[in-house]
């Protein structure tokens, strides 16, 4: 019962998406290649765009659930982005403070 959108963003949509799961899954890659079998100790990333952002597949994620948005185009969906959002700013805020405390070299801008 719902009207249809003026605007139709589902292939705008569905190429964020795609560009949202890509990249989380390529940085969540890097990630695991960080340890080498049996470490437990912790090193921070370097590649993909860890130099320019503290989480970028948290970025990524975010860029997936925008994508979702733009294909349902309803509040529910915006919402749920929103929540999602916030929740990973936060996450990405404490890991910043996470790794200025472990690594003394760690970047604090």
């Amino acid at each position: 019962g719902l009207l249809e959108p003026w605007i139709d963003l589902k292939c705008p949509g569905i190429l964020l998406f795609l560009i949202g799961i890509s990249g989380n899954f390529y940085h969540h890659f890097l990630l695991s290649k960080l340890r080498t079998k049996g470490s437990k100790d912790y090193k921070v990333p370097k590649r993909g765009l860890f130099e320019l952002v503290i989480c970028p597949h948290y970025l990524f994620e975010i860029l997936g659930f925008l994508g979702i948005s733009l294909i349902s185009q309803t509040l529910y969906s915006f919402s749920t982005t929103l929540g999602t959002a916030l929740y990973l700013m936060g996450r990405s805020y404490a890991a910043k403070r996470w790794y200025i405390s472990k690594f003394e070299d760690f970047p604090k801008e």
